[in-house]
């Protein structure tokens, strides 16, 4: 077969993994023919393709990002989109798609399916939050960056006696915060599952400052007070019809400080989340599901997803997998809990 792979949505550590993997074993083993789409779903959409064969995926294993480019390109909101995907498979001569992404990507790669287009699906997502796999790739890097800033962030904020208020990535879904904070000792965590107190969590700060150590707060993004709405950065909507967040740890180091008189100060991690080499963890994880996806498409599995479940890599329908997201179980965010303020 010839077999397109795209990488879509947000970049990731641990995505050129698989597309190594992919190539590796579908030209070694099977003999498959590989084309690498650009830019996400934009790729098919406009014919935009570049070579992938063994000799483009050497030495890519440690870097961060994608050698294919990424976008948040969705062809269901564009005139004739999934017509012009079809006519550009066919003028290629691609027989199927391996679709790396998380949610929206693999949502069009569902939807495809359903329309007739052989796909298999790669779930990817530094957030953690695709249902019917236990990890996604690239969750584990975002976690040691923002732990490792924690870290750092402790021993300035013990210095100059202030509250600082860490803002990481978490759009629905807190995974991040929740073991960024566990892992930093952070003081308090705050997650979009849970709307948040802000005189309780001024509270869990004074406290902290009682027992003469500095406070950290780890707040995800999409993190909201009581009967309050997301801070948002603009109005502005997405292909798929996502807001850009932003702001809410500014928001809530100004609520502290007037509530405390303390001083209190925001690190917003942003995409430095996304960025840089791999873990370990994440390199393993990414390359098994590239040798399970290419094993999948081989035998015209379609309609799929590779998933982690306990520690085996398994199929499951990606109509399954992207049906709703995975968000932090309340038993867990308890565990936390037992820290705050302490």
């Amino acid at each position: 077969m010839r077999i397109g792979v795209l990488t879509g949505g947000g970049d990731c550590p641990g995505l050129n993994a698989v597309i190594r993997a992919v190539v590796r074993k579908g030209v070694t083993n099977y003999g498959h023919e590989f084309v690498g789409f650009r830019d996400g779903w934009k790729g098919p959409l406009e014919g935009l393709s570049r070579p992938l064969g063994i000799a483009e995926v050497r030495g890519i294993l440690p870097r961060g990002g994608t050698i294919l480019g990424s976008s948040r390109t969705n062809p269901f909101k564009i005139e004739n989109g999934v017509e012009r995907i079809k006519e550009n498979l066919a003028a290629q001569g691609v027989d199927a798609l391996i679709a790396i992404g998380g949610e929206d990507t693999l949502g069009v790669a569902t939807k495809l399916h359903e329309l007739g287009v052989h796909v298999v699906g790669v779930p990817k997502t530094i957030d953690n939050d695709l249902g019917a796999t236990d990890y996604t790739f690239g969750f584990d890097t975002a976690v040691n960056i923002a732990m490792e800033a924690i870290d750092r962030l402790h021993t300035t904020a013990e210095s100059h006696h202030r509250t600082l208020v860490v803002e990481v990535m978490g759009r629905h879904a807190g995974w991040i915060a929740l073991h960024a904070g566990l892992a930093g000792g952070a003081n308090v965590i705050l997650l979009p599952e849970r709307q948040f107190d802000v005189d309780q969590v001024a509270g869990y700060v004074e406290k902290r400052f009682q027992h003469q150590y500095a406070p950290i707060v780890v707040v995800a993004e999409g993190a909201h007070p009581l009967e309050g709405q997301m801070v948002l950065h603009n109005q502005e909507l997405d292909a798929f019809g996502h807001v850009r967040l932003g702001g809410i740890g500014q928001w809530l180091a100004e609520q502290l400080e007037a509530k405390t008189g303390k001083e209190a100060r925001t690190v917003v991690l942003g995409h430095i989340q996304r960025g840089g080499t791999p873990t370990a963890f994440d390199r393993v994880l990414a390359t098994r599901l590239g040798l399970h996806a290419i094993d999948a498409a081989h035998e015209g599995d379609w309609g799929k997803m590779v998933a982690m479940q306990s520690t085996d890599i398994v199929r499951v329908p990606l109509a399954e997998a992207t049906r709703e997201l995975k968000t932090v179980p309340l038993e867990r965010y308890a565990e936390a809990e037992v820290f705050f303020g302490s």
